[in-house]
């Protein structure tokens, strides 16, 4: 079997349904449910918090008791059984109920499928994770691309069966032929190991950790505010979505190259590098508000994002026992994609009211933090092997 082909069919086949839900479905509630934009919001809202609870306690200890495969299959359809359940829905509690069902199992298929990426390269049989990636930003791209066109000629309604349709394609995928190291269920002495607090054991967890908390958070305003930043600032509305594009599509050739041109790269400077490309990017923003500039920037999200995804992934592969994998992955996506994103968004509102500008430069309080914190750990990590080579000598 090529690992690596199946791995990327993974990633993009579940990115290709993400770039259907995360852009559209609020406005899909809005437009074909009849709700208030405030209702919306309240349901997505609450639908994160439920996502951090499962992705932080569910989803790691549900790994313990099942193999990788048997917890994507049964995520999967999980998440088709919940997508089904919007179809009858027409009252606003209906679609809330709905929609927390949805985040219990759909959003954990992210740091499932990482965690799957984790051990293949752990057992040596992925090579490449970040071309691997790119195929998740690759399927992203063109889930937006395709609904674009869709949605203009038959409207809004088709944003439910194109999730629909995704969904169904990843769920047949999941029955196909899988690496084998990813049916095996972990031992009950390794699953003894593989606690919460036990990860912080693991040599600077706890220190990268907060690193990629901060990194991600700095997202925060360009998630909520970017598209109506951009109406701010005069955009062309009919060039918006391309402009929001240019992120992929940078996140789509960091990821393309990262193996091959950042493998040598410890995390540390990977983390590093990362935070200072996050503060470049929204000090642009604020101090030329413009379109050109903003595109400019958008270029950047390959360090503030990507950089930041694949140094945390390369710390993991190389420092968390094979155990613990889908723990840290648990508590990546619930600290630093969920609830630090939601704790900025509000911070991120704040400014913004005062100023569209002022969010976006409010964001460097995570990533100056982040590059000190990121030189600190890159010195303790030289430190610790320039230690290691003198005993071994």
């Amino acid at each position: 079997m090529n690992t690596q082909r199946w791995m990327s069919r993974q990633f993009f086949s579940f990115y290709l349904t993400w770039g259907v839900f995360l852009p559209y479905w609020t406005g899909w509630m809005i437009h074909t449910k009849g709700i208030t934009i405030s209702q919306a919001s309240l349901i997505m809202s609450l639908g994160l918090v439920v996502r951090g609870l499962s992705t932080l306690f569910a989803f790691p200890y549900l790994s313990v008791k099942f193999s990788s495969r048997t917890l994507l299959k049964a995520m999967t359809l999980g998440t088709l059984i919940a997508i089904l359940g919007y179809i009858p829905t027409a009252t606003f509690t209906s679609l809330l109920m709905i929609t927390l069902l949805l985040h219990i199992v759909y959003p954990t298929l992210m740091p499932a499928l990482d965690s799957a990426a984790g051990v293949l390269a752990q057992s040596k049989q992925l090579r490449d994770y970040g071309k691997s990636r790119s195929w998740g930003s690759i399927g992203f791209v063109v889930a937006g691309m395709i609904l674009t066109v869709f949605t203009g000629k038959f409207g809004d309604e088709v944003i439910l069966w194109a999730l629909l349709i995704g969904t169904s394609v990843f769920v047949l995928l999941g029955f196909m032929p899988a690496p084998a190291v990813l049916s095996e269920k972990l031992q009950t002495e390794q699953a003894k190991k593989g606690g919460m607090l036990r990860l912080f054991r693991v040599k600077y967890f706890g220190l990268v950790l907060v690193i990629v908390i901060l990194l991600q958070a700095a997202h925060a305003s360009y998630y909520s505010y970017g598209y109506i930043f951009l109406q701010d600032i005069h955009a062309p509305q009919y060039l918006i979505g391309v402009i929001l594009n240019i992120a992929v599509i940078a996140e789509i050739i960091f990821f393309s190259i990262a193996d091959r041109a950042f493998g040598k790269f410890s995390a540390g400077s990977l983390l590093t590098l990362a935070a200072l490309g996050s503060t470049v990017r929204w000090i642009l923003v604020f101090a030329f508000p413009n379109v050109v500039m903003f595109c400019i920037a958008q270029t950047l999200h390959a360090c503030s994002f990507a950089m930041a995804h694949y140094a945390f992934m390369k710390y993991l592969i190389k420092n968390v026992p094979h155990e613990q994998v889908s723990m840290a992955q648990g508590m990546y996506s619930a600290l630093a994609l969920s609830w630090s994103t939601a704790v900025f968004t509000i911070f991120g509102g704040y400014l913004y009211a005062i100023e569209p500008q002022y969010a976006f430069i409010g964001m460097i309080t995570c990533t100056i933090p982040a590059m000190l914190l990121a030189l600190v750990y890159q010195k303790m990590a030289n430190q610790k092997e320039a230690r290691i080579k003198r005993s071994a000598s």
